[in-house]
């Protein structure tokens, strides 16, 4: 992510400035995503994540729309350990952040035991919860709802 860092936020500088209404890939942003491989999207990604949940307001619109772009990407090669440090930075951010989610849902819907692109409750993804939504977005019906209980990635 340190590597990525400094590119991703001249190009979040950049579009901030620019017309919200240009198609991604004539962003800077959409250049930066467009100029890197896999792993470099994953940190990508990872560092648009953090920032978003970190500052999330109005003025993080271009990097939330970043991270939607990013998680529409298949066969990033998201690991389990980036997908538990994502949760835990949408758990941290709390229920105002709307799309704390997007990103870690979509990695982890790429892990293995996913189905059709969601997580599933496997060995990846432990039946966990998000503010009483499980993984695969369904409400579990084990009383978790209620209790406040978080997620847990297993592993």
């Amino acid at each position: 992510m340190r590597v990525v860092a400094p590119a991703a936020f001249g190009a979040i500088e950049r579009d901030r400035a620019d017309d919200p209404a240009r198609p991604f890939a004539d962003t800077a942003c959409g250049r930066l995503a467009g100029s890197l491989d896999g792993a470099g999207l994953r940190a990508l990604g990872m560092w648009a994540h953090h920032w978003c949940m970190r500052f999330y307001d109005d003025d993080t619109r271009v990097g939330r729309r970043l991270v939607r772009e990013i998680a529409g990407r298949r066969g990033l090669g998201w690991t389990p350990d980036e997908v538990r440090w994502m949760l835990g930075e949408s758990e941290r951010a709390g229920p105002a952040a709307r799309e704390r989610l997007t990103l870690p849902l979509a990695a982890a819907g790429e892990l293995p035991g996913a189905v059709d692109g969601r997580a599933a409750d496997t060995e990846a993804l432990d039946g966990g919860t998000v503010d009483g939504r499980a993984a695969d977005g369904a409400v579990p019906d084990d009383g978790a709802a209620d209790s406040g209980a978080g997620w847990r990635l297993a592993g």
